[in-house]
């Protein structure tokens, strides 16, 4: 119904965002304003939440141009460090590359590749300590790989083979790992954020020295979960990271569909009363330094801290989308922040540390180390190869005992397996 008519003013129009760049277009990122690296302060990490607000609109950096570690936030590696860290990067990029491969020859269903934000895992995982407790979203698989968890194992659930340790029951790439400390992955955005949050109020309730570190896509800020985290966290201090990887895209839709015309993504933080940190997410040094620095301040009981990784997803957002029917294709190269291998890369070399030539060896080790592995994982079967768990198990890890309604469904399955294929054998 029509409300009443008013002469003297304008009829209301809607507004809907709308990225700057499509299909075709030219790219411009003259609109972004990029900090100076250095020149962010780095406050004390038991500071009040309200002294690191204006780091909330900044954006800290530690990589200049010219490939050097400069201002207070330098976490001031050593050169084994680095070279673990690029290391751990580059076989991640290495091992999404072979697993992208591996689902366009049908060898699984699906995939999804971190391309160009390696650093936004990768970084974390070696600013926290082994045993702190992670709950990922799906394009998080550096935890795991510098946490040292077999990428073998990785693989086998990827293709739901017969080794799959989640027998089948997950989609590709949403791992489990308790003995990594990784929460399984679901495929329901923005769940892990409260899940998170509850961990690390047990963590603080049982006098642990625990924390916990969570990380969500920005588009999936605008989830119910992240604001109810967000609320007990603040309430309740909860020793916990909160990761909002700002990658611009959400599938097709720009970052602007989650409110990122109107202000940063870690400016959220000030609203809830907590910490927050806007970090360059393609500069590794920049990430672990502000990952530590978060870390000690949850051990410290100071609080929760949001992290807003500003970063770009180089590839599409799976291996069912296609960017090229949404974006232009220049934002990748044309991206002003550049690749977070690439820039350390970069940095160990202007340190004397690191060489072209040993950048391109380790690259072709690091190949050969996921070939092998993704053969090891294919004796245990590829999809569509009838290598796979026993049809029972299906029907069990649900309950303790099996109750006598699925034990009915169980044996009926089963019997019908058997009188269409009389071959058959679960087993």
């Amino acid at each position: 119904m029509s409300g009443t008519a008013r002469g003297n003013l304008p009829p209301l129009a809607l507004y809907v965002p709308e990225p700057k760049f499509r299909p075709g277009d030219k790219v411009d990122y003259s609109h972004l304003e990029i900090s100076v690296a250095g020149d962010q302060p780095r406050p004390d990490e038991q500071c009040a939440a309200a002294q690191t607000h204006p780091l909330c609109l900044d954006l800290v950096r530690v990589l200049d141009d010219g490939h050097r570690a400069v201002g207070p936030w330098d976490p001031k590696l050593d050169g084994d460090t680095l070279r673990r860290m690029l290391r751990t990067m580059a076989l991640t990029r290495a091992f999404d590359d072979r697993m992208y491969r591996g689902q366009r020859q049908g060898k699984t269903s699906f995939y999804m590749k971190c391309t160009g934000e390696e650093a936004t895992s990768v970084a974390p995982a070696m600013a926290l300590a082994d045993d702190d407790m992670v709950f990922p979203s799906y394009r998080q698989q550096g935890i795991l790989i510098a946490r040292g968890y077999p990428i073998v194992e990785m693989i086998n659930q990827i293709y739901s083979n017969r080794a799959d340790k989640l027998k089948g029951r997950q989609l590709p790439i949403m791992y489990s790992a308790r003995e990594a400390s990784f929460f399984t992955i679901s495929g329901n955005l923005a769940t892990q954020y409260p899940q998170a949050v509850g961990w690390a109020m047990a963590s603080a309730i049982k006098g642990d020295t625990r924390i916990a570190a969570t990380w969500i896509g920005e588009g999936s800020t605008a989830e119910g979960d992240f604001h109810s985290a967000m609320t007990f966290a603040a309430v309740y201090n909860a020793p916990v990271i909160f990761n909002v990887v700002n990658n611009q895209w959400a599938i097709s839709s720009f970052s602007g569909f989650a409110g990122a015309e109107r202000t940063t993504f870690a400016a959220r933080a000030i609203g809830y009363g907590i910490a927050g940190i806007r970090v360059d997410g393609n500069d590794p040094l920049a990430v672990f330094a502000a990952t530590q620095w978060a870390a000690n301040r949850a051990r410290s009981n100071a609080g929760p801290t949001l992290i807003e990784h500003f970063t770009y997803r180089a590839e599409g957002h799976s291996t069912s989308d296609d960017p090229g029917q949404y974006r232009s294709a220049h934002e990748r190269e044309e991206w002003p922040l550049g690749d977070p291998i690439n820039r350390l890369k970069l940095h160990l070399i202007a340190l004397g540390e690191w060489s072209e030539e040993q950048q391109a060896e380790m690259d072709r080790e690091l190949v050969e180390q996921v070939k092998a592995a993704t053969k090891e994982a294919e004796k245990n079967g590829i999809l569509g190869h009838g290598l796979h768990h026993p049809f029972r198990t299906m029907f069990e890890d649900v309950f303790e005992e099996l109750p006598w309604h699925l034990k009915e469904q169980s044996e009926q399955a089963i019997h019908e397996r058997q009188v269409k294929w009389p071959d058959w054998k679960d087993a």
